[in-house]
């Protein structure tokens, strides 16, 4: 049986890390973070937050209603009190549609340039 190397995933993510993921400003991060109860990163000794990849899911639920559906901030809170899970399904099924989208997409490129 081959050795198989286990991908190294970080603990802990900078709140400039974070921002880099979903392109926004390290303040937006911050600002959702007084907005939602659920966000609540550490804070090592310096009171630099630090993110786990919990939050990073949290977060991203809250990028997608805030940004790609166009919730208000008081929208996107109810939603996250009342049906967190309801709302992650949600946007994981929008993106997976999406990448079979792009497949097709992709497919029917390679069929229209060989005909």
């Amino acid at each position: 049986m081959p050795y198989k190397e286990k991908e190294i995933e970080k603990q802990y993510y900078t709140i400039g890390e974070v921002a880099g993921m979903f392109d926004v400003a390290p303040s937006l991060i911050r600002f959702w973070e007084t907005e939602f109860e659920q966000i609540k990163p550490k804070k090592n000794k310096k009171g630099n937050r630090q993110y786990t990849s919990k939050d990073i899911e949290t977060l991203r639920t809250i990028y997608h209603l805030v940004k790609e559906r166009g919730y208000t901030i008081q929208g996107a809170r109810e939603v996250m009190k009342n049906k967190p899970v309801q709302a992650k399904d949600k946007m994981e099924m929008v993106e997976s549609l999406e990448k079979v989208k792009a497949f097709l997409l992709g497919i029917k490129d390679q069929l229209n340039t060989k005909a």
